[in-house]
């Protein structure tokens, strides 16, 4: 695939998850991860959620800028390797606003602490496995009947 179709087809596995595991690294060196909804996916892979300024992602991100988000959703997976930065823009807070926010937010857009968490998407990886879970098995079988490796669907890395 060419890199345009490599990088849509991270974006779209994005979008059909919606929801991502974002790992960051706390005060003492240790990777934690913690579900976020994303709210926009750029072209270029860059990321944006809604959290609080009081919480410990924001926390991280303040000391470490260094973060992963990872999605999946049936048989589609992506990693994304990228720099966060805390955005309190009310303009951009304003722009992405949405009613499922409210479920956290419930005074608004301009509810105090509310901040965006913005990933700057350096490079991403993804794997495929079409079919779902009775191909998997499948392949599985075949693989062990002749002694070869599994294949399951496709993987590659993009830079973002």
């Amino acid at each position: 695939m060419s890199e345009a179709e490599n990088i849509k087809k991270v974006t779209d596995i994005i979008n059909d998850s919606r929801i991502g595991m974002l790992a960051t690294l706390n005060e003492d060196g240790a990777l934690v991860s913690r579900p976020l909804a994303v709210q926009d996916v750029k072209e270029d892979g860059d990321l944006w959620f809604f959290t609080a300024d009081s919480t410990s992602q924001v926390a991280h991100v303040h000391a470490d800028p260094r973060v992963n988000v990872s999605f999946g959703k049936n048989t589609e997976w992506v990693s994304v390797a990228g720099t966060a930065e805390i955005i309190t823009d009310s303009a951009k807070i304003h722009e992405l606003w949405n009613q499922a926010v409210e479920a956290w937010f419930p005074d608004g857009p301009d509810t105090p602490g509310v901040v965006l968490l913005k990933v700057d998407s350096d490079s991403a990886e993804y794997w495929t496995s079409p079919g779902g879970t009775v191909a998997t098995v499948l392949q599985w079988v075949k693989a062990k009947a002749t002694n070869s490796k599994m294949s399951v669907g496709e993987s590659g890395t993009v830079e973002l």
